[in-house]
């Protein structure tokens, strides 16, 4: 119980594991204290509910938003919660300051011992291309795409064929093309390769982000930062009647192998 308060602390806050700790033995301590003195359980119950709600509201009206034009307070803040690590501290602020309040910062594991720092502008998800033979740098396994259109689909393309229509009027405006679906299985991700092989068509596609609901969440974000209409499969849309004003757009898209 005592591991669960803390871990679920650590989740909503992203800190604070130690304080849950000593707080959730202090009340078992002053509880079964209590109890053994033949205090009703119910009432006690109550009686802590209240007593929370009280410090809750307190915290709440000495709390300050923080000012992340000031480094000095992010610095102190990031420094804590990463066992008093001054460098990290101003690293956090740094990214905070670069990506505003509205921003998204992401920490992973680093393959070296420095602690870097990389500014992504618009929007980053972990899914590489579906074939290697959608790279258009083949040195380094990248694939770009330069204003290109985006079909968001949120099932599996399993026949290519429903969508030659509209492939054929991306071919004719010269654009490239990037699919963001559940899935493209293998007869139809063969087709795609085969028509950028020819040269008729400069494309690519990614399986979406996420799973379940937050994957239509994720696609819903994508669809309104490139200007698509997400073709959820509630909608009923036929994959043979999507248009072309149904598709997104984006000054540059770079997708790798992951």
């Amino acid at each position: 119980l005592v591991k669960e308060a803390a871990s679920k602390t650590s989740k909503i806050a992203g800190d604070g594991t130690t304080t849950a700790t000593v707080l959730t033995e202090a009340l078992f301590k002053e509880a079964y204290k209590n109890l053994a003195a033949g205090a009703d359980a119910m009432a006690l119950n109550r009686g802590m509910r209240k007593a929370a709600k009280v410090v809750t509201d307190k915290l709440s009206s000495l709390a300050k938003p923080i000012d992340i034009t000031k480094a000095d307070d992010i610095i102190n803040i990031a420094s804590v919660s990463a066992n008093n690590d001054v460098e990290i501290g101003k690293t956090m602020a740094k990214a905070f300051q670069r990506v505003g309040k509205d921003g998204v910062i992401t920490v992973e594991e680093g393959k070296s011992f420095e602690t870097t720092v990389e500014f992504v502008e618009g929007m980053q998800f972990d899914r590489g291309y579906l074939s290697p033979h959608f790279a258009t740098d083949t040195e380094n396994m990248v694939c770009e795409l330069e204003k290109p259109f985006i079909l968001v689909y949120e099932e599996k393309i399993s026949n290519v064929g429903k969508l030659v229509p509209l492939l054929e009027k991306i071919a004719q405006a010269k654009k490239p093309l990037l699919i963001i679906a559940e899935d493209v299985e293998s007869e139809a991700l063969a087709t795609l390769v085969v028509n950028k092989l020819k040269g008729v068509l400069q494309i690519a596609a990614v399986k979406a982000p996420g799973y379940g609901d937050r994957r239509k969440a994720m696609l819903q974000d994508i669809a309104v930062l490139t200007g698509a209409e997400p073709i959820f499969k509630d909608l009923g849309i036929e994959m043979e009647n999507i248009s072309i004003k149904q598709l997104g757009q984006a000054k540059k898209i770079t997708i790798d192998n992951d």
